[in-house]
């Protein structure tokens, strides 16, 4: 920074509109001359525009469109929207076949999600089928070893998935890769393959729980709008009077 940059200046003020000419309000300075100078210039344009364009405007000009409006006192006046016409067994049906639609979308969600987490291992349910195992005598079941029987660790054992067996796991860890590409550069690929296939289970988990909820909302419209008695309820489930 040069010295005269860091000396302070005088601060110059702006000269006042002269007592003579007060009543005219304050002194117009050049900035507001700008500002004024710049919106006239602006709005001279715009009707520059304006009058080119009815000058050049064909008589003959149809649009269907023009068959339908209306002008009042010389000025055109839009439409207005109608009124529903739909009777409430219409709006009912509708809305009906509209809950058809974000029930089968909730459930094509649902199925990808699925499809998403037996890729991903995430499957944690409990199993619907069993694995039994048949022995010859009473005294192989109480000498029974399961990590022994299936080659697996105590704390696999468990898992109906990915399941892998001790000798596996004794083998060093392999990961696919392709021709000439080293194996930082495979396992960050691997890496980051996952982290987008956790954040789209993300999303759809998210987009799951979006339609869920507008199912409910149209169901609960539905039934408010069908023939008999209506009675509100509270969070808790109990009517409210």
């Amino acid at each position: 920074m040069a010295l005269k940059d860091s000396v302070k200046k005088r601060t110059h003020k702006e000269r006042s509109q002269p007592s003579s000419r007060r009543k005219y309000g304050l002194l117009e300075k050049k900035k507001d001359y700008l500002l004024r100078a710049k919106d006239f210039h602006k709005k001279e344009a715009a009707i520059k525009i304006l009058r080119r364009k009815a000058e050049e405007k064909n008589p003959d000009e149809f649009y269907f469109a023009m068959e339908k409006s209306r002008t009042k006192d010389g000025v055109h006046v839009a439409p207005t929207a109608q009124a529903n016409t739909y009777t409430a067994d219409e709006i009912r049906l509708m809305k009906t076949q509209d809950v058809g639609y974000l029930t089968l979308k909730s459930q094509a969600e649902k199925g990808k999600i699925e499809k998403l987490k037996e890729n991903l291992h995430l499957l944690g349910k409990s199993a619907s089928n069993t694995h039994t195992v048949f022995v010859d005598s009473e005294q192989d079941v109480a000498s029974f070893d399961p990590s022994q029987h299936f080659d697996t660790p105590a704390e696999l054992l468990e898992r109906r998935f990915n399941r892998p067996r001790t000798s596996q796991l004794a083998e060093p860890i392999v990961v696919s890769s392709t021709k000439g590409e080293s194996l930082e550069k495979a396992t960050s690929r691997a890496t980051k393959s996952s982290k987008r296939a956790y954040e789209e289970l993300e999303h759809r988990y998210a987009r799951e729980r979006a339609l869920a909820r507008t199912r409910d909302h149209l169901q609960g419209q539905r039934k408010g709008m069908a023939p008999g008695r209506k009675v509100k309820v509270s969070k808790r489930g109990q009517s409210v009077k």
